[in-house]
């Protein structure tokens, strides 16, 4: 057979060919595909008190006709929120527990902290009161007849920001509760508080979400006011410089959505209609010395 000549690719054939064998050498590098992120997902870590009001019914909807960005939310403890955030297993979190935050942020694995809002915790229990703590104005007294009551205590021992304040009063009481009556639910502030209602016990909960279940269950504030029961919470960015699977632009516009003026006017006046008062109080651009009920 005479010798053949392949003809020469035509440039357009030429830029195929091309594109498909660094296309080939592209598919080869472990991780490759994986480099690109679901950009348009923000992944909020956050306590179950913002769920739980309904808060977050209100709010996540409006950031994503605002942003286009779509939120998958993670309602856990603020510890595992926390906790999510250590290991970039979030973009953003909005917690209650604000030693344990700024140990995140010290150790560079969260930024950009800032002050959205607070409400109070209460101490709740059955109308009866067999401790007998109703209209104490210290909440560390009141744990010390409960205790000495013995009477059932619903703890949520989740290490959520509501677990770190009980144990922080536990502490200041000068008990470790241990026994039959103590009990630990391991569980979010709604279910814990109706655990507490079903065993007709006393338990610490946040103001909103006792406020948001209030008709479903068998139990009465019983103590309130109390400086050390303030409830503050943040939102902060999860360091997308220590984290490169983080939604660094996602997270910055939801920290920027909480503490804008039209969101804080929303969450200043959630509950008002339904509740009678705020279930939470707006506070972007305060000094946390400024607080209080």
């Amino acid at each position: 057979m005479s010798g053949f000549t392949r003809p020469p690719l035509a440039p357009a054939r030429r830029r195929l060919v091309l594109f498909l064998v660094i296309l080939g050498i592209v598919g080869t590098i472990p991780g490759a595909a994986a480099a690109t992120p679901t950009s348009r997902e923000v992944i909020l870590a956050t306590t179950t008190s913002t769920q739980d009001s309904g808060l977050l019914d209100v709010l996540i909807p409006m950031f994503e006709r605002k942003t286009g960005y779509i939120v998958k939310t993670i309602a856990v403890g603020t510890g595992q929120a926390l906790a999510l955030g250590a290991r970039g297993e979030a973009d953003v979190l909005l917690c209650h527990a604000p030693a344990a935050e700024m140990e995140l942020v010290q150790s560079g694995a969260a930024t950009n902290r800032k002050l959205v809002m607070h409400n109070d915790f209460v101490i709740v229990g059955p109308a009866g009161d067999p401790a007998g703590i109703c209209g104490l104005k210290s909440a560390a007294e009141a744990f010390k007849k409960i205790a000495a009551a013995q009477a059932v205590f619903v703890s949520r021992g989740d290490d959520s920001g509501t677990h770190k304040k009980e144990k922080e009063i536990w502490a200041k009481a000068g008990v470790k509760p241990a026994g039959r009556w103590y009990q630990e639910a391991g569980a979010g502030m709604g279910q814990t508080l109706n655990i507490a209602s079903e065993k007709e016990g006393y338990t610490l909960t946040d103001r909103a979400t006792y406020l948001a279940l209030k008709k479903h269950l068998g139990l009465k504030i019983l103590v309130q006011g109390d400086g050390a029961l303030l409830n503050i919470y943040h939102v902060m960015q999860v360091n997308p410089e220590k984290f490169d699977k983080v939604n660094g632009p996602g997270a910055l516009a939801f920290v920027d959505f909480m503490v804008a003026e039209s969101t804080q006017k929303i969450i200043g006046s959630f509950g008002v209609k339904e509740y009678g008062e705020p279930l939470f109080f707006a506070d972007a651009g305060k000094g946390e010395n400024e607080l209080g009920r």
